[in-house]
């Protein structure tokens, strides 16, 4: 029976007392620059996410992966690149930038017309791992023709070399860009996670059993997700009223 430890408070004060490399595996979604306020107010920026991606080197495992869910806010028609900074920091610390995943919205608000560009449809998955991933589970998706299980690399001198590749039957290997429904879930929180999202991630890269982290717990989706799928988890949230939410959406299964 999985646990799930429910934890309120600054993650920058409680992940102190998480013991080094115990963590499988982390999935969060930190804030997004300016996109969100929570609880009225937002203490965010270089001083909070560099100090925390060196807590999460201490902590993960060798062989653990972090999925880092994040998004750049545009202002003065230039994106932050916020996102980009923090996958390089990640990588001087250590991590390696295993995949850079794309979370595609099925469902994505229009952009504001004075912004004079497009709608943003997509989320960075930035997926880090500490070494050579000890867990990878692979998504299974419905092919789409080819199903004869030949498949064409193309090499480097530009030829394209035919391979057999092993198939599942109907199956195939999921590519890096997942869509999803946006998560408007009417739970009082402004940013939920797709409970699909953290399903599917949470079956790539752990197993049963083992212990995911989510610094940023929000609403609790990850631990719920977590609790379906026999993982122990710990959720750290800061805002209080997030907190209630997350404990009784794991508690009442909601």
């Amino acid at each position: 029976m999985s646990k799930i430890e429910l934890i309120q408070g600054d993650c920058l004060i409680t992940m102190k007392d998480i013991p080094d490399k115990s963590i499988d595996m982390v999935l969060t979604s930190p804030p997004y620059d300016n996109l969100r306020t929570y609880n009225g107010s937002l203490d965010w920026g270089e001083h909070v996410w560099k100090p925390v991606i060196q807590e999460l080197f201490r902590i993960v495992k060798d062989g653990g992966v972090v999925v880092w869910v994040v998004g750049d806010e545009t202002s003065k028609f230039c994106e932050s690149l916020v996102s980009f900074k923090q996958a390089i920091y990640f990588n001087d610390n250590g991590f390696n930038l295993l995949d850079t995943m794309i979370y595609y919205k099925q469902n994505y608000a229009p952009a504001y017309p004075t912004l004079r560009r497009y709608a943003n449809q997509f989320e960075y998955m930035f997926v880090f791992s500490k070494g050579k991933p000890k867990t990878f589970n692979a998504v299974m998706v419905d092919k789409v023709g080819n199903r004869n299980g030949w498949s064409g690399f193309r090499q480097k001198d530009g030829s394209v070399k035919r391979k057999i590749v092993k198939t599942h039957g109907d199956k195939k290997q999921a590519s890096n860009v997942w869509s999803f429904p946006v998560g408007f879930k009417n739970c009082g929180h402004p940013a939920v996670f797709p409970e699909k999202l953290a399903h599917d991630h949470i079956i790539s890269w752990s197993n049963e059993g083992d212990i995911i982290l989510d610094p940023f717990a929000g609403s609790g989706t990850v631990g719920k997700m977590a609790k379906q799928l026999n993982r122990n988890c710990i959720l750290i949230e800061k805002v209080s009223e997030y907190f209630k939410i997350a404990e009784k959406r794991i508690n009442e299964n909601l």
